[in-house]
C-alpha cells in the first residue's frame, strides 16, 4: 500500500480543481504533481494560457495559483505497480472537504479515466458536483498529440469566472 505523500495545492482564490489519479512514481520521488519528464500535464497547461512552460516546482505551483487552480488527486493511497494506473487496487480516496472547504471551487475536472472512474464511484456521491473528465496528459494516452490536448482542455479557461 502506498499513501499519497503530496499536500493539496490550492489557495482561498482557486475556483478550478484538477484531480489526477495518484502520482508517478517520479512526482512522488520530487514530491510535486506531474513531474514525469514525459507527462504533458505543464505543457498542456501552458498552452491552453499561452505562457512558457513552468519547469522549476516553484514556478509551477505559482503558475497553479495564479490562474485561480488548486491541484490534487482522487486517490489517498492504493496498491499500484510503478505508475501504472491499470495496475491501481485497494483504493482509499481522499477527503476533498479541506479545499472545497478553504477556497471558491466550484467546478472539478479529472486528468483522464482511472482518476474519473474513482471520482464517480467515491467522491461524486459525497459532494455533489460532477467533474468534467479531460484526456489523460500521460505519455501513455499515445491517441492525443500535445495539440489536441491542448484544444480538449481549454474548456477549462471557459468555466472560470
Amino acid at each position: 500500500m502506498i499513501i499519497h505523500p503530496i499536500k493539496p495545492l490550492y489557495n482561498q482564490d482557486s475556483e478550478i480543481l484538477i484531480l489526477g489519479s495518484f502520482p508517478s512514481v517520479k512526482s512522488r520521488e520530487q514530491m510535486f504533481y506531474y513531474m514525469h519528464p514525459q507527462n504533458r500535464f505543464w505543457r498542456v497547461l501552458a498552452g491552453v494560457f499561452k505562457e512558457e512552460t513552468p519547469t522549476s516546482i516553484e514556478e509551477k505551483q505559482k503558475f497553479i495559483l495564479s490562474h485561480k487552480l488548486a491541484l490534487w488527486d482522487v486517490l489517498a493511497s492504493c496498491e499500484i505497480s510503478g505508475s501504472s494506473d491499470i495496475s491501481i487496487k485497494n483504493v482509499t480516496v481522499n477527503d476533498l472537504s479541506e479545499i472545497l472547504n478553504n477556497s471558491k471551487v466550484k467546478k472539478i475536472f479529472v486528468n483522464g479515466k482511472t482518476a474519473e472512474k474513482y471520482y464517480i464511484k467515491y467522491l461524486e456521491p459525497k459532494y455533489k458536483i460532477k467533474a468534467v473528465c479531460l484526456p489523460s496528459t500521460s505519455p501513455a494516452n499515445a491517441t492525443y498529440s500535445l495539440d489536441k490536448l491542448i484544444s480538449k482542455w481549454n474548456i477549462i479557461t471557459k468555466n472560470s469566472n
